[in-house]
């Protein structure tokens, strides 16, 4: 089995070799670099590729918010990493800036390690860390953006009424309860909300929702 490759990025040395261990001692995982502020962990991703990065939001002379938006937004890989914000709140607005720019998801600085492990698993596996309650309390920290924009209007009525399932943090079987369609119907429409849309999961969703007043 291949081991989940992580980068740590935080300012605070203790916490960061705390979390390494943490790491370490799981069988299906490996640190394969760190870094101490959002500068220095976009070179240090660059040079090795990894699959997660635990990365802190609060960093100085650049903060994890920034190096989130530099990595996810700019880097056209579609294998590129992905991203764990690390906060102490938990209605973080800094956090929920990392999420509008990709971030899958993060965790508090006082998660247990088996809670830690676990979201990096779920995370590695292709899936999110916010339920969409949550993430809607931490997009509420600023206002929604700007009507919808002209590729929304790409989506056939079918999934637009998927896109609305998806932006209310249902699973593809509740979607496929309430519009009487098979489960991998749901996810072939979820695909292609993605693709038309040009957002990478579920998470995106919501936010690109929230962002453009598509919430019902």
């Amino acid at each position: 089995m291949t081991p989940i490759r992580l980068v740590l990025v935080d300012d605070q040395h203790l916490f960061r070799s705390g979390l390494a261990v943490i790491v370490e001692a799981q069988p299906d995982m490996t640190v394969v670099g760190q870094a101490a502020d959002g500068r220095e962990a976009l070179d240090v991703i660059a040079a090795t590729d990894p699959d997660v990065v635990l990365m802190d939001v609060q960093m100085s002379p650049m903060d994890g918010v920034e190096a989130t938006r530099r990595l996810l937004q700019t880097d056209p890989r579609p294998t590129r990493p992905r991203v764990i914000m690390l906060t102490t709140f938990e209605l973080d607005p800094h956090a929920a800036r990392a999420i509008r720019y990709g971030a899958a998801g993060f965790l508090l600085k006082v998660s247990t390690p088996q809670f830690v492990c676990e979201t990096i698993r779920t995370v590695h596996s292709g899936g999110n860390v916010l339920a969409s309650q949550d993430l809607t309390a931490i997009l509420d920290q600023s206002p929604p953006s700007e009507p919808a924009p002209p590729e929304f209007a790409r989506l056939t009525e079918r999934e637009r009424k998927v896109f609305d399932g998806a932006a209310e943090g249902l699973s593809n079987a509740e979607i496929a309860g309430r519009l009487f369609l098979s489960e991998s119907t749901v996810k072939t429409h979820i695909g292609a909300i993605l693709r038309k849309l040009g957002l990478r999961d579920r998470v995106n969703i919501v936010v690109y929702a929230y962002e453009h007043r598509l919430r019902r």
